[in-house]
């Protein structure tokens, strides 16, 4: 017999197996109870966390000759043969390649015929966002009525890229990512009853890596076996999946925090002799920049033992927290640049260099009141154009000019006045929307906590039978607004609304007038910082 993988080895065979989707397992075990088993299923969630597997276990549960609490008895004639891929009732089918009419065309002919053993046929496609538009049409008759004895089950990890049509026509399941918690106590089973000796550790640091998806800490375990050696550790893991080793992560995230170029270039080169990927150290960089966070913030890490904690407590103790949010922010940005590169180190250095600049160091001490009274002229000026590159206010450097107290009030009733009437916006009384909550908690629920966070304390209304507005009271971010207006943003809160309203519905945005509020603190802060430096000067758009 051949090699298994150990994935496909320890694949739950029943709901009881599964780890981190009760919420699931148990409404699908009391509808195969109640005899309420839905005709259409759409089981959505991230790679890795039991969507086809739950698929197998429900056909297997519909069909089987003795089932047990809503399980699969694994015994029986039936669920025997699905379990070898012999039970021709039961079809699985991969919509990424399997993705036109004709493979549509194909099922719609078959569920016209009874099934040859089991109860029901069952479909189970398999990635169904890649169908084309004429195969979800095709589709569609037939998953809104099926003949009595097919079921249809559809897994997906992008739901947004579904018909409104397809998904009102569906139980939706949304699979929640995994926990390193749950993970670890699945892979100490999996090292038991395969001879496996690996310390807890190094369970939490594959865990860790797996990013919520069981498959994946299954793979990574059994990846660190394949030399023939059964015993694994954290600095193995390491090796063997490309990690850099935490004492360069932690260099040279010391070296961007303490602005320290050469410091850091040196790491990056010895990465680079190592042949370590520059995508996985960034990676990693981020990750732990997001751990000082925490440890900023009074938080709990089990990953580090104590010596690395106490590493990362000094970093800490140099830095601000806005700082550290900046850093990720721009970390992540380099690291979205990179995957549009074809000069990836050339950038992943240009862009560690620039978090070195220490023109923002000062640039932030200027802000805070560090200046010098006796310092010259050219110097304070020099420092207030530092600052307000660094706070991203562009100005003209023909428009600066140092002028009398009086033009700074007067220049900033005038910019109030202007800022007010360019934020007018529409007010709508339409209907307000009772769903519009819920799907803001929806959205927190899938960890989308981007746009949870921006579209919290909001109000939807209905501005006409095709649009529905998006209220803003307080006013949107710069921030923020970048977020929701992404079109991959766009699309899934316009899906939602649509599913909610029953048909195909567009959002419009409306914003409550905040940026009014944000350019007087720019220019109060401003005028504060140049006062306290003695130099009266204008603020000119």
């Amino acid at each position: 017999m051949g090699y298994t993988a150990l994935y496909r080895k320890f694949r739950p065979a029943t709901f009881s197996e599964m780890v981190g989707q009760e919420h699931i397992t148990k409404t699908l075990k009391n509808q195969i109870m109640s005899g309420r088993v839905g005709h259409a299923y759409l089981f959505n969630g991230g790679r890795g966390t039991g969507k086809t597997t739950s698929a197998k276990v429900l056909a297997r549960a519909v069909n089987c000759l003795n089932p047990q609490n809503g399980e699969p008895c694994n015994e029986c004639e039936i669920c025997k043969e699905a379990l070898n891929g012999s039970l021709t009732d039961i079809v699985e089918m991969d919509a990424a390649s399997n993705n036109s009419v004709e493979d549509i065309r194909g099922i719609k002919e078959e569920v016209n015929f009874l099934p040859t053993k089991a109860k029901y046929r069952v479909y189970i496609i398999d990635e169904v966002h890649m169908l084309s538009t004429g195969a979800f049409n095709a589709l569609l008759k037939t998953l809104e009525e099926p003949p009595e004895h097919v079921k249809f089950i559809l897994a997906t990890t992008e739901p947004q890229k579904l018909p409104a049509t397809i998904l009102s026509r569906c139980q939706r399941f949304d699979f929640k990512r995994i926990s390193n918690s749950d993970i670890v106590k699945r892979l100490e089973i999996v090292c038991e009853q395969s001879d496996i000796k690996a310390d807890n550790s190094s369970l939490e640091l594959i865990a860790e890596l797996s990013e919520g998806a069981m498959r994946d800490a299954l793979s990574i375990l059994e990846r660190c076996i394949q030399n023939g050696e059964n015993e694994i550790s954290q600095e193995k893991i390491r090796e063997l999946i490309g990690i850099p080793k935490l004492t360069y992560v932690h260099n040279i995230s010391e070296a961007i925090v303490n602005y320290d170029v050469e410091a850091s270039l040196k790491v990056i080169q010895t990465i680079i002799d190592e042949g370590k990927d520059t995508n996985n150290f960034l990676w990693e960089i981020i990750k732990y920049i997001k751990d000082i966070l925490i440890i900023k913030t009074n938080g709990k890490l089990n990953l580090y033992n104590e010596n690395e904690l106490n590493e990362i407590k000094k970093i800490a103790e140099n830095v601000s927290k806005e700082r550290l949010i900046g850093l990720i922010y721009d970390l992540s940005e380099l690291e979205n640049n990179m995957k549009w590169s074809t000069q990836k180190l050339i950038m992943f250095q240009a862009g560690i260099i620039k978090l070195c600049n220490s023109q923002v160091s000062t640039s932030v001490a200027s802000a805070s009141g560090g200046v010098n009274v006796n310092e010259g002229l050219e110097a304070r000026v020099a420092k207030i154009e530092n600052y307000l590159r660094g706070n991203n206010i562009v100005q003209n450097s023909s428009a600066r000019a140092i002028k009398t107290q009086n033009n700074v009030i007067q220049t900033k009733k005038q910019t109030e006045t202007r800022t007010n009437k360019k934020n007018e916006q529409p007010k709508f009384s339409g209907e307000t929307q009772k769903f519009w909550p819920e799907i803001i908690n929806d959205l927190k629920s899938k960890g989308k906590m981007g746009l949870y966070a921006n579209l919290r304390g909001t109000v939807a209304t209905e501005i006409n039978d095709m649009t529905i507005g998006i209220e803003f009271p307080n006013g949107m971010s710069k921030f923020g607004k970048t977020i929701l207006e992404s079109p991959e943003n766009t699309k899934i809160i316009s899906d939602l609304v649509s599913i909610a309203k029953g048909k195909e519905m567009h959002i419009k945005y409306i914003d409550g007038g905040n940026s009014n509020r944000e350019q007087q603190n720019n220019v109060e802060t401003i005028e504060n910082f140049a006062n306290g430096m003695d130099l009266p000067f204008n603020v000119i758009e």
